[in-house]
């Protein structure tokens, strides 16, 4: 089994490539380069592996929340190569890639990514050897929605940190904020992920794959 995955809803392209039971992987800080990088970074992935891109079976997406340009890049990407290969394609929110970087600590794992605007893209994991189930919807919330819904001795972990580290601390108890190698997905958890979707056949195909996107369609007007 043969699988590609890419995620674009954070600073980071990451890509990985299972193949043959092992996992090539690619994360570099993107930015506003991430258009120009992406095609590339995909040759130069497969080419060493030693695969052609007709071989992958399965595309696997990262769908966000994150940044819109972002997320669309890589859909627009992962689906143009579904149709053009016939492949099917497993959608992950970016959220579950990021949770899985703390799947071996125990208890409440919480991602938080930075959504601009003073909000936070969160939800809640409950991690028990190594295995994580997600125990709440993806949310967009203020801090201070978002620290009602933290139980004490949480796990925390993602780019929001660096704005809101000193309140979590105060506001959290027994909060243990994890590092900044934590802050952002790893291209394995997207193999990590898709291969338990393959098992449980949560599979989609490219037409009904959707970013996650979780601010409202409405403009939001702020008073001056």
């Amino acid at each position: 089994m043969r699988i590609l995955g890419i995620d674009t809803a954070t600073d980071f392209l990451c890509i990985a490539l299972y193949s043959n039971n092992k996992i090539y992987e690619y994360k570099v800080e993107a930015g506003r380069r991430l258009s120009r990088f992406i095609t590339v970074v995909l040759k130069r992935v497969l080419k060493v592996a030693g695969l052609e891109l007709d071989e992958i079976d399965y595309l696997a997406c990262g769908l966000g929340p994150g940044s819109f340009t972002g997320m669309r890049i890589g859909l627009a990407t992962v689906k143009a190569l579904s149709w053009s290969q016939g492949k099917p394609v497993i959608g992950i929110s970016t959220l579950d890639i990021l949770a899985q970087n703390a799947r071996e600590k125990q208890g409440y794992i919480i991602p938080v990514i930075d959504a601009k605007r003073n909000l936070i893209y969160s939800s809640i994991y409950k991690s028990k050897n190594g295995s994580l189930c997600r125990v709440s919807p993806y949310t967009l919330l203020s801090q201070k929605e978002l620290l009602g819904k933290i139980r004490p001795g949480s796990i925390l972990l993602g780019d929001a940190l660096r704005l809101y580290k000193e309140n979590f601390y105060r506001n959290i108890k027994g909060a243990i904020l994890l590092d900044s190698d934590y802050w952002y997905p790893q291209p394995r958890n997207i193999i990590f992920i898709a291969c338990q979707r393959i098992r449980q056949k949560i599979i989609h195909d490219s037409f009904t794959l959707k970013p996650i996107y979780l601010y409202p369609k409405e403009c939001q007007v702020k008073d001056l």
